[in-house]
């Protein structure tokens, strides 16, 4: 327990977290860590991470973000390229489309696995592609970074030493929409998950914060994979005039964005909530404004457009990076650039160890405490879900923008 005269004990975990930030976001602001011996051209061999990612199919709407995203960092990073031991490299990303299929994520995964040059993995922004890359990742022993959402993708962590996570564990997520819930005075809500890995991580971390925070669920429903009948699944959940007084919604882009259009079509007008994974540039475009209108999410600070004009070492790295997103894409939605801050957080592994050999990358993966893009992580030999909790912000939909409660 911290004491008034022990002030290195008075040191608080987010303190650590700023602390250990240096050198993941000075390599953001194009600046060098101290002591380093300037800049050179890269001399060494690339740092070759392979990626699968869905770029078509089901996932798009946040897989094709995901590769605009490592594609900038990239860019950044070659600027001057990663110094490993005496050498400076050039970081190369293989991107491969998984269509949102789990078995062709399988195959990339054997495939990048076998190949001697490549030192890790990342990708799956949907849990079954992601769960798909992180089982042959770890029979493989080769570091993947997950940017899918499901807690079972790093879980158990004694049989997932090689995989970590950087999207929000669920039950930090849940906690924030029942707080959000209970603070409103809301009785009981209604629940409507996605099918598969991620509806179920969310549906067990709803359930439990919201009996925490003493507010009712009257029921629950499963959504359908992403081009079937939504509309079969929001009847049964609207069916009776005991219609709840809110609905959480625990789906990604466009299965979210489908359900609050249906919800709206059978009458229900109370609030939504959503998790993280409804934030892409497709839930506020012009059909579905209107509808996401006052809808609340818990998403990670990058959606915040306020931290654009701070002058924190965090905020100038966000700023930058969105900045050039808008220049190459004309738009930014706010979504999480989890891709970006994976091959940053492999880039420095690489840095620390003065090495890409995989399992040196993995320990020092294992060690990483540092504020990304997208939010604060702090990975340990316990936990494979780096997302911190205080990275996570309430965000409601104003005029077609996402705007800061709290």
């Amino acid at each position: 327990m911290a004491t008034a005269t022990n002030p290195s004990a008075a040191l608080t975990r987010r303190s650590v977290l700023t602390l250990g930030a240096s050198s993941l976001l000075l390599g953001a602001c194009g600046q060098e860590p101290p002591g380093d011996p300037g800049s050179a051209a890269p001399d060494g061999p690339e740092l070759l991470i392979g990626a699968s990612l869905e770029l078509t199919g089901r996932g798009a709407a946040l897989g094709v973000l995901q590769e605009r995203a490592l594609r900038i960092t990239v860019d950044q990073l070659d600027a001057d390229g990663v110094r490993v031991g005496d050498h400076r490299r050039r970081v190369r990303v293989d991107v491969r489309d998984n269509t949102g299929d789990a078995q062709v994520a399988g195959r990339h995964a054997a495939e990048f696995a076998a190949r001697e040059d490549v030192c890790a993995m990342l990708g799956g922004t949907l849990a079954e592609t992601s769960a798909a890359l992180a089982e042959t990742a770890q029979q493989q022993r080769i570091p993947f970074l997950s940017l899918g959402s499901g807690d079972g993708i790093v879980q158990p962590t004694a049989e997932r030493t090689y995989v970590y996570k950087l999207t929000p564990d669920a039950h930090d997520v849940a906690r924030r929409l029942a707080e959000l819930v209970r603070d409103q005075g809301l009785r009981q809500v209604a629940l409507l998950a996605s099918d598969g890995l991620h509806g179920r991580s969310g549906r067990q971390a709803m359930r439990a914060a919201l009996r925490a925070a003493d507010v009712g669920l009257s029921r629950t429903g499963a959504l359908p994979a992403t081009g079937l009948d939504v509309a079969a699944a929001v009847r049964r959940l609207t069916a009776d005039a005991d219609r709840p007084d809110g609905v959480v919604v625990w789906a990604g882009s466009p299965d979210a964005s489908s359900a609050a259009r249906e919800l709206r079509r059978s009458g229900y007008d109370g609030p939504l909530f959503f998790d993280a994974t409804a934030v892409t540039e497709e839930t506020v475009d012009s059909r579905n404004v209107t509808t996401m209108e006052g809808a609340y999410v818990v998403h990670p600070a990058c959606l915040d457009e306020s931290t654009l004009t701070n002058t924190t070492t965090a905020a100038l790295a966000r700023r930058d990076f969105v900045f050039r997103y808008i220049e190459q894409h004309g738009a930014f939605s706010g979504f999480a650039p989890y891709a970006s801050d994976a091959v940053r957080l492999v880039a420095d592994a690489a840095g620390l160890a003065r090495s890409a050999d995989r399992g040196r990358l993995r320990a020092f993966l294992e060690q990483q405490v540092t504020e990304g893009i997208a939010g604060a992580y702090a990975f340990s030999p316990e936990r494979h879900g780096g997302m911190e909790r205080d990275s996570l912000g309430v965000y409601t939909v104003s005029r077609g923008d996402w705007t800061r409660v709290s």
